[in-house]
């Protein structure tokens, strides 16, 4: 997967997220048009996971 996925609205996958994962916080999954990297970057340190499974998980929602 070259591209990040997201299923719906952006708002709808950061509840999900949040829920899945409590220690995520708004500015863990604030997303900017164009600095999908930088999400995935502070994704994978806050969780600990590869940018792949990172990925993963936010495209099963």
């Amino acid at each position: 997967m070259d591209k990040l996925e997201i299923k719906g609205t952006w708002n709808e996958t950061a509840g999900k997220l949040k829920q899945q994962y409590a220690t995520l916080t708004d500015d863990d999954l604030l997303f900017e048009k164009g600095k999908e990297e930088e999400l995935l970057g502070r994704l994978q340190k806050k969780l600990g996971k590869t940018k792949e499974e990172v990925q993963k998980i936010i495209s099963k929602f």
